[in-house]
């Protein structure tokens, strides 16, 4: 019974330690966020890679979820809010699902998937071959030149993704489903922009700001937190996968319920 309630104190000693080592991560990362502009340090081809390969190599994929999404709600929406007399709800639908929930949800498991799985593989192999402590020894803060251009792009890639999402579902999934149900472009452009309001779409940016700080940040702690041995990097990544996607979970219900307070 003393070996257990000693592996357990051990076990929560260790998460709250490393809780803190977090915390403190995130703590120098926003700081050093507000710095970038007096920072020579920070490389701007580090952040356009990770503009290049988060955002734009992820365009194809997007447009193709999008357009899914899109085109199932309108055709499943029109075929049974018809049968009631009240097929005018599937633009109101539209706009909750892909523009408030599944816009910044699917879009952030793609980028966890590609991108949040890059980062920390890319971090934890630099540390394994001593590129960190490389950088360190001559002076360069990693925070600074690793850490910063990677949650700066990947924030900037995941607002415009957010955006291009939004277009591809609501725009892209008419076109489609226009072949069941022929409904006049501008009848449908005017009754989905009828129903938009300036709080949804400030609450799905607002989702894509934060959601991509998230993914980011956890995705560069857990690489930088590999030790010494290459076996501890697809374990740290996992970890980032499944700490970035209870922290997105938990966001979204946060905002979604604070967007609905208001």
């Amino acid at each position: 019974m003393g070996k257990i309630t000693g592996v357990v104190t051990n076990n929560i000693t260790l998460y709250f330690r490393e809780l803190l080592y977090f915390a403190a991560f995130v703590k120098v990362t926003i700081i050093e966020l507000f710095l970038i502009g007096h920072r020579k340090q920070v490389v701007i081809m580090v952040l356009l890679r990770q503009i290049l390969f988060t955002g734009y190599e992820a365009l194809k994929l997007i447009a193709m979820v999008g357009l899914a999404i899109g085109a199932a709600i309108i055709i499943q929406g029109m075929a049974l809010l018809d049968t009631f007399g009240q097929s005018g709800l599937v633009y109101k639908i539209l706009i909750v699902v892909i523009t408030k929930e599944l816009g910044p949800l699917l879009t952030a498991f793609i980028i966890i998937a590609r991108s949040g799985t890059a980062i920390s593989t890319e971090l934890g192999n630099m540390v394994v071959s001593n590129e960190i402590e490389a950088l360190v020894s001559f002076g360069i803060n990693p925070i600074s030149y690793l850490v910063v251009p990677r949650v700066l792009g990947m924030v900037l890639s995941f607002f415009a993704l957010s955006i291009y999402f939004n277009i591809a579902g609501l725009l892209g999934g008419y076109v489609v489903s226009a072949a069941f149900y022929p409904i006049p472009f501008t009848e449908f452009f005017s009754n989905l922009l009828s129903r938009m309001t300036i709080k949804d779409i400030i609450f799905a940016q607002v989702k894509a700001v934060v959601f991509g700080m998230v993914i980011a940040i956890i995705s560069c702690y857990h690489g930088l937190q590999v030790q010494f041995a290459s076996t501890e990097v697809p374990w740290r990544t996992i970890q980032a996968v499944v700490a970035s996607l209870s922290w997105i979970i938990i966001f979204n219900i946060l905002l979604t319920v604070l967007s609905y307070s208001f």
